[in-house]
């Protein structure tokens, strides 16, 4: 029996709720503040080079993991055939949008910013090994097929999961994916076959996608964040960086969902409930990335070896303590203590105001992972203009690709909200035949 009391609208209710257009305003907003960004990286390349590729790797480690976690995090929903999410799951569906952009800043860090990035550029690793496993073209090669094999995984997830529903509305939508919506509607069979058969070949790729997202990424936070401090190494690393992705997930789909439910009117779509159950997820996620975090600096201040102790204490010392505690206080003390009980998860001003605060703090771990391997012991903290300027680079960048997505596709999923057959998944069947599936398969 459920928890939550569940309303099942028509598909037409869904349709008329959520096809109000974005405003203009917001993709022109979106597009002023990559121009403007752009314009400080560039002028930054002629006046601050370091600072202005560091800045750049930054955002890109940030960018780039959350949106594809964001992926990951729909799979895992497949993988659990999770009903709560139906309605707002959409929403971050949207993040994959930024991947193929993420997957080109990739390729234009490795050409042209590793002088500056890389300490192996310019630096011989302490061992032999390092200097095989650092070895430009390896590292370039292996990053690429990572990163790629994610982004193409992630675009073919969430295609599979906007065809379902492109193929029982009526065309709508932004021009440029016209073509596209006409090609998610060839071939398309009846309902009930549809459903069945994109469960079934989501499954396979939710499960093939979470292989490549956690050992993709570990990879990916060996070569672009742990190894920019050529003496340092932690077993946890890989683990502790793409959690850090995943929370920035879920703590910006939280902020997402309350503005679209405003934005669309939407109450009686996207209920109270909801809410509770996002706020609990930024919680236990809060939670393990506290875990992680303790964990990884225990075994190494417990072990006390010399190539380990010096990564955390670097960043214990000045000018790199205030922006240690306080990222440690954002990302993991007050969201942890605040959304703790059930009426903050629920009560909109609080749940805007951790999830805010995760997410800038997150930002200012990316930051502390790279500044401090490639500055050291400097006398002033160096983070200004051209810091700034690049983030809104980003910002920007993600903000268009976001919403030209919203603006393309049906974003809801009205197909499993409304058809009479949306809960046959959750007993398996031969997509041909119909006929359920054994136990075992």
């Amino acid at each position: 029996m459920s928890l939550h009391p569940v309303h099942v609208p028509t598909r037409d209710e869904v349709i008329a709720a959520t096809s109000k257009p974005i405003p203009r305003r917001l993709s022109t907003l979106a597009l002023v503040l990559a121009g403007i960004g752009f314009l400080a990286f560039i002028i930054g390349l002629f006046v601050a080079p370091d600072r202005a590729w560091r800045a750049f790797h930054v955002n890109w480690l940030f960018w780039a993991a959350l949106s594809s976690a964001g992926v990951m995090f729909v799979a895992v929903q497949r993988i659990t055939t999770a009903r709560w999410s139906r309605s707002v799951i959409r929403f971050m569906e949207g993040y994959v949008a930024f991947l193929p952009v993420a997957f080109l800043l990739l390729l234009v860090t490795l050409a042209f910013g590793t002088n500056h990035v890389f300490p192996w550029t310019h630096e011989a690793p302490p061992v032999h090994e390092k200097e095989v496993y650092f070895n430009r073209g390896f590292l370039t090669l292996r990053d690429i097929v990572s990163f790629g094999v994610i982004t193409v995984l992630a675009i073919w997830y969430i295609y599979t999961s906007v065809r379902l529903d492109v193929g029982q509305v009526a065309e709508s939508g932004a021009g440029w994916a016209r073509r596209l919506r006409e090609r998610m509607r060839r071939g398309y069979r009846d309902e009930r076959r549809e459903i069945h058969s994109t469960h079934s070949l989501q499954g396979k790729l939710a499960v093939w996608f979470g292989f490549a997202f956690t050992f993709g990424w570990s990879v990916l936070a060996w070569d672009l964040s742990m190894g920019l401090s050529l003496h340092f190494q932690s077993a946890l690393y890989g683990w502790w960086f793409f959690m850090g992705g995943w929370l920035c997930a879920l703590t910006l789909f939280a902020l997402l969902v309350l503005a679209w439910r405003r934005f669309l009117a939407a109450d009686h779509l996207i209920v109270e409930a909801q809410f509770h159950d996002i706020g609990k997820l930024c919680f236990a996620f809060t939670a393990f990335w506290g875990y992680l975090t303790f964990s990884q600096y225990l075994i190494i201040w417990y072990g006390n070896v010399g190539e380990e102790t010096h990564w955390p204490r670097l960043r214990l010392i000045d000018p790199w303590t205030n922006a240690t505690l306080a990222a440690v206080f954002m990302v993991f003390v007050l969201p942890f203590l605040g959304l703790l009980s059930k009426y903050a998860k629920m009560f909109k001003p609080t749940l805007v105001l951790f999830t805010v605060m995760s997410l800038l703090g997150m930002w200012l771990v990316r930051y502390l992972e790279v500044y401090p391997s490639l500055y050291g012991e400097i006398g002033h903290l160096p983070f200004g203009i051209w810091e700034i300027g690049v983030t809104l680079l980003y910002v920007g960048l993600w903000g268009a690709c976001y919403i030209a997505f919203m603006n393309a596709f049906p974003r809801m999923r009205a197909t499993l909200m409304t058809s009479p057959f949306r809960d046959e998944v959750q007993i398996p069947v031969d997509a041909e035949t119909m006929e359920p599936l054994p136990a075992h398969e």
